[in-house]
């Protein structure tokens, strides 16, 4: 018997690995491709002024993310299709997507923040705020309005 979980029930199985990890989900009125190309650009992240990419190969992914404050982080990680999953030494970033069943939207949840190093454990301290900073940002870079009906967890 296998049960294959979506996107978004990964991204909680992942955060669950983390201590102090928090889940924000929403839901984007968009398409999920349209969606899910915006996220996978990765620049609506709040404190994020640009990433680079290093190396993609495949599903695999290495970047250079710089913040609005100086900071820089090498990540390393995994994108594929409403899923993607980052960190450094000092970052962890997570997001997943999947389409609404009538496909008219898309329900959308965002994990990271910063790292305690060499700990699964993340500074849990105004990370739920950041996550629903990023997901208005993602609308407004949709063009659309801000998301609807979160469900932290």
């Amino acid at each position: 018997m296998t049960h294959d979980l979506d996107p978004i029930q990964r991204l909680h199985v992942m955060a669950a690995g983390v201590r102090g990890a928090r889940v924000a989900e929403h839901v984007l009125p968009a398409p999920f491709e349209e969606t899910w190309q915006a996220m996978s650009a990765l620049d609506f992240l709040p404190d994020l002024e640009r990433i680079r990419i290093l190396h993609a190969d495949g599903d695999r992914l290495e970047a250079l993310a710089y913040s609005k404050y100086g900071f820089r982080a090498h990540l390393r990680g995994y994108r594929r299709p409403g899923w993607c999953w980052l960190q450094s030494r000092f970052l962890i970033a997570g997001m997943a997507a999947a389409p609404t069943p009538d496909g008219a939207a898309t329900r959308i949840a965002l994990t990271g923040g910063v790292r305690i190093p060499t700990r699964a454990a993340v500074v849990p301290f105004g990370t739920l705020r950041e996550l629903d900073h990023a997901a208005r940002r993602l609308g407004a870079r949709l063009g659309r309005p801000g998301p609807t009906g979160r469900d932290e967890r």
